[in-house]
């Protein structure tokens, strides 16, 4: 099943890696995916006007970055909002903080998986984005115009849970933004069976652990809601996310 969003596919030497350690192996441009929920929040805040995020694996760090320079925290360890942040890592709690929250702010983001990941990629990629459903049309837009002729190496790495355990949300997410590349075969409706059977959201469809808010994957597992991508780079002595816009080609009319 085809969902196709601007995106012609062509033929791009795809490298599939996985979890923290595929992160740090990854090169060329390093797609790094994390769907349930670093960069959905990710996405979301720069919806919500975020001028930029930092990544940080410390949440310390981000507590400093707080207190001295008025950078809002948000972010997690063990699913779970850390002590002093101003949110958590969910989306659906971002979107209700809402724009007056987020409009022009930087964020100091920690997370245990997405973060981590592109932290790590960052030491040997061209280039690092951060990866999720929300904004994948838009991420394969943004390789092509990078990529322009291929071959280079794209690697999209699934960070699963913590970087440690493979799950099925950021496996499909890889594979719907590699049919958008090279055309290869993808059914949302078999991989949101996948998902939505795997405890990855059960945990969230329970309702019994408040920092898993049943919401949230409603927000997560939504194709191609924005058209701009978060592109981290080096800046100074951080690794820092900004927005680009990359929208959808006019169509042609006859």
């Amino acid at each position: 099943m085809n969902h196709e969003v601007g995106v012609s596919p062509t033929t791009y030497s795809i490298l599939r890696k996985r979890l923290l350690a595929g992160a740090r192996e990854a090169e060329g441009i390093a797609v790094i995916i994390d769907v349930f929920r670093a960069f959905t929040s990710a996405a979301v805040m720069m919806y919500l006007g975020a001028d930029k995020i930092v990544l940080l694996a410390d949440p310390d760090v981000a507590l400093e970055r707080k207190a001295e320079k008025g950078h809002l925290a948000v972010g997690e360890i063990g699913g779970k909002m850390v002590p002093g942040f101003d949110l958590g890592n969910s989306p659906s709690r971002i979107l209700a903080a809402g724009r007056a929250l987020f409009e022009g702010r930087t964020v100091a983001q920690r997370t245990s998986a997405g973060v981590t990941g592109a932290l790590a990629a960052s030491r040997r990629s061209d280039v690092v984005i951060l990866g999720s459903y929300v904004t994948a049309s838009a991420v394969a837009r943004y390789v092509q115009k990078l990529l322009a002729p291929p071959p280079a190496a794209v690697s999209l790495v699934a960070m699963g849970a913590g970087g440690e355990e493979l799950t099925p949300e950021d496996e499909a997410c890889a594979d719907y933004i590699e049919h958008l590349l090279n055309g290869r075969p993808y059914d949302h409706v078999a991989a949101l069976r996948r998902i939505v059977e795997h405890e990855c959201t059960q945990k969230f469809l329970r309702g019994d652990r408040e920092h898993f808010p049943p919401s949230d994957p409603i927000y997560c597992l939504q194709r191609d809601m924005f058209d701009f991508v978060a592109v981290a780079a080096l800046e100074g002595a951080d690794v820092v996310a900004r927005r680009i816009d990359i929208p959808e080609p006019e169509k042609e009319t006859t």
